[in-house]
């Protein structure tokens, strides 16, 4: 039987110091024993709350996907959202895991979300906008507050993604696509905050 963690639980939990693998572009990559550090403490928070946003995105997205509402764009966005995901994630879990500290994992949370969520298509890309925003003010709050180089790169470079994500949302929303010149990056209190409600 899993054992259910909190979002205050995930972000405490955890050991210091080892060696950092980071996601390149082509994949996931070990550093050059020059670049691997001890990675501070409240890099490591970021990381697991990073990976706990993965792990509701990609929720989300298998549950919005199961639910066969999804038409044309729509199903086919979901889709793609959920393979970035999925390689976010998995590129996340390494650095953590080079950390010396086991990522969650699907099993460790248990996700809850808002009545009729997965009702209909709108109210499903309603939802995927959310939690898209979300993510992205999460990365952008890490960029801003990472201290290890070496994670805050590829961080950036999953926050551009991100941004793909709320662009398409807002496209097929009827929304404007391009949104302020300087979006909203969000501190980490905020982002373990908003993913209280995510969780039963």
């Amino acid at each position: 039987m899993a054992i259910l963690l909190s979002r205050a639980e995930l972000l405490r939990n955890g050991a210091r110091g080892g060696a950092l693998i980071v996601a390149s572009g082509t994949g996931v990559a070990g550093l050059a024993p020059s670049a691997r550090a001890a990675v501070p403490d409240g890099d490591l928070a970021y990381l697991r709350l990073l990976v706990a946003v993965e792990l509701l995105t990609a929720d989300f997205a298998t549950q919005a996907l199961a639910g066969k509402k999804l038409t044309g764009r729509a199903s086919a966005l979901v889709k793609q959202a959920l393979r970035d995901d999925k390689a976010h994630y998995k590129g996340l879990a390494s650095v953590q895991s080079g950390t010396g500290q086991p990522p969650a994992v699907a099993d460790d949370i248990d996700f809850t979300y808002p009545k009729d969520a997965f009702a209909r298509q709108a109210s499903i890309l309603r939802l995927g906008s959310t939690l898209s925003r979300l993510s992205l003010g999460a990365y952008l709050g890490a960029v801003e507050g990472l201290q290890t180089p070496e994670v805050r790169g590829p961080v950036a470079q999953i926050a551009a993604n991100e941004a793909q994500h709320v662009s398409a949302y807002a496209q097929l929303l009827g929304r404007p696509v391009v949104g302020k010149a300087f979006a909203t990056a969000l501190p980490i209190d905020a982002v373990s905050a908003a993913l209280d409600a995510y969780e039963s």
